[in-house]
């Protein structure tokens, strides 16, 4: 049935007349006005069937909040300003979720805030404007009214500091306009200022990423990418949709007049001890520029393989491998894979006075002292190709290059490594097979990749547990879905993410390696010559001994470090090795060598096909 509008349900319950409705629609065209407040005004219909007639349109329970003493746990969670900026009032917790008062419970846009801002599954009621208005001014007594740049719930629990723009242009123009903006921030006169200011400091305390300010058609939202996921933070009227992006042009020495084509650019920030680097980048979209913020803290502390949560057999392995005088080691993954993280981290271990280590990056993340760290300029004609050029007569040990993105920077970094330097870098490839597939698919000879790379390591990066996680049993459903995977004794007990103020009600705190280490050993250097299959390449690999991602994500469900959903969202499970069960014949992972099909412990014999690959590499075939 086609739903009712309220003008309609009024009427046909005769509780307005059709003259009076129709006066009513009239009165509220060009009004930001809903229609029901305006029967209200106009005394055309009572409050109590105005409010029945509400829900069965909106099917969402009407409740009078003048008559309802919201609780002060509840109150705590959304502040007075952001109360009054969307007509909504919190009343209460109840089974985890947050009820609240709204004068317009459709709008997902709030909803999506609120959900942000309480850290709470919000459960809307209906209510008037005009009466969340008085309980807002009830109920929140003498709260001192904060201006929109300085909403706050208790939940992010940030202590503002005085932050300090630095420019990294040296244009006096620049210089200025960094200038300007101190004096903005320090007498508050342009609250676009104070909504950058506390965005970074904000996005800072919940160890964000990125900060994207995006445009609607009815306002501006702010999110931030913490461990990996996008969460609403903020939404801001349209008004300053424009000077808010003006002042990021501003301090990342852009054209702000130039609003029709993608611009990038960069500033620092000190807060306290901590200084930050911010790469900027604009992009035209139809409600206007859209502007995503890098955050990159050049003073991060390096952590170790064990804090990366790489496994012991890896880091054994990578160790070796990096102490070697010459070669290649690679780090693939997709991009947010926390590759340069390993890297930095390898730098960190190489890195000595008797050794010269050169890095050729787009950009400088992190700043290591002692190493020679270059920043490609494509404007000025400082590309991969030409530094890598320069740095091979810069009598270099090491070298590390951010990227490898085309043959020519390809073919020089292998034939560097076959020369007396250790060469580290990364490609964008889903595993550790598929970054030979990815080097020749680029033109490089079999023969160059076999006797330049060393090792090649995959990595994936998951959420880690809060520590507000419990353990209880574990459910059939989970059993079965671990054992489908391969595992072939699931835990008696699962890890279950409940969520708390720390972890924004996420459930996860922080995030943890995924790693599949590939030693290019002797047989796999002849597959590569005599251009082997994946497949072929990758049962060569499991024969010398390879533990593939998919077991180091499955060793983690199993020591509670993160959920099997994460798993499931993040490592990819369909392209597993599978070998064939000897008793039942179905073909299954050889990850614990269990048959989920016939339930036996086999331990499984590899299919004909892979028994042939190996017959074939101890022959000497390939």
């Amino acid at each position: 049935m086609k739903k009712k509008k309220l003008g309609e349900v009024l009427r046909d319950r005769g509780m307005i007349s059709s003259p009076d409705l129709v006066r009513a629609i009239e009165a509220q065209q060009g009004k930001a006005i809903h229609l029901g407040e305006i029967m209200l005004e106009r005394g055309l219909v009572a409050k109590e069937d105005l409010g029945a007639a509400l829900e069965e349109v909106s099917r969402i329970p009407y409740i009078d909040c003048t008559l309802i003493t919201p609780e002060k746990d509840a109150l705590k969670l959304v502040t007075r300003a952001i109360s009054e900026r969307l007509c909504i009032l919190p009343l209460r917790k109840e089974q985890g979720r947050l009820i609240v008062a709204m004068a317009a419970p459709q709008n997902l846009a709030h909803m999506d805030e609120l959900r942000f801002k309480s850290g709470m599954e919000i459960s809307p009621r209906l209510s008037f404007r005009s009466e969340l208005q008085q309980a807002i001014k009830k109920h929140y007594g003498n709260e001192g009214e904060r201006e929109l740049s300085g909403e706050r719930s208790s939940s992010d629990k940030v202590k503002f500091e005085e932050v300090e723009f630095f420019s990294t242009s040296s244009r006096q123009a620049n210089q200025e306009a960094i200038q300007e903006v101190h004096a903005d921030l320090k007498h508050k006169k342009t609250p676009a200022v104070r909504l950058v200011s506390e965005a970074i400091q904000v996005a800072m305390a919940k160890r964000a990423s990125d900060i994207h300010i995006e445009p609607r058609s009815a306002d501006t939202v702010v999110r931030m990418r913490v461990d990996g996921v996008l969460h609403d933070y903020q939404s801001i009227p349209r008004t300053l949709q424009n000077s808010l992006v003006s002042r990021i042009k501003i301090l990342s020495d852009m054209d702000i007049s130039e609003r029709r084509a993608p611009q990038d650019g960069r500033f620092m920030v000190s807060i306290g001890t901590r200084q930050i680097d911010l790469r900027v980048s604009t992009l035209p979209t139809q409600y206007g520029e859209k502007v995503v913020i890098r955050l990159l803290e050049t003073s991060a502390p390096l952590t170790g393989y064990a804090d990366l949560g790489m496994p012991d057999d890896v880091s054994v392995g990578l160790n070796e491998l990096l102490s070697m005088p010459q070669g290649m080691v690679l780090v693939t993954g997709p991009t947010g894979s926390g590759k340069s993280t390993t890297l930095y981290s390898s730098l960190h271990k190489l890195r000595q006075d008797s050794v010269n280590i050169v890095t050729v990056e787009d950009p400088v993340e992190y700043v290591l002292p002692g190493i020679n760290q270059v920043h490609v300029n494509a404007k000025a004609g400082l590309t991969f190709v030409s530094c890598l050029r320069s740095i091979l007569r810069q009598d270099p040990n090491i070298i590390m290059v951010g990227e490898i993105r085309d043959k020519e920077t390809a073919e020089i970094v292998m034939k560097a490594a076959q020369t007396g330097h250790l060469v580290l870098s990364t490609l964008h490839t889903n595993d550790s097979v598929s970054a030979i597939i990815r080097l020749l698919d680029l033109g490089i000879p079999g023969y160059l990749i076999s006797s330049s790379v060393t090792v090649i390591l995959a990595q994936r990066l998951v959420r880690k547990l809060c520590s507000c996680q419990s353990s209880q049993p574990a459910t059939p459903e989970f059993k079965a879905r671990l054992a489908q995977l391969g595992m072939s004794n699931p835990p008696k007990q699962m890890a279950v993410s409940n969520g708390c103020e720390k972890c924004s009600q996420t459930g996860y705190a922080g995030r943890i390696g995924i790693y599949e280490l590939l030693r290019l050993e002797e047989s796999i250097r002849l597959l590569i010559r005599a251009n082997g299959s994946v497949e072929q390449i990758r049962n060569a690999a499991r024969a010398n001994g390879m533990r593939i991602m998919q077991e180091d994500a499955l060793d983690k469900i199993k020591s509670g470090i993160t959920t099997l959903e994460e798993i499931l969202r993040i490592v990819p499970m369909e392209n597993n090795p599978r070998l064939e069960c000897t008793h039942c014949k179905s073909h299954i992972l050889p990850t614990f060598n269990y048959c989920p099909s016939c339930g036996k412990q086999c331990p499984a014999e590899p299919s004909s096909s892979q028994s042939r690959n190996r017959e074939m590499i101890s022959e000497g075939v390939f």
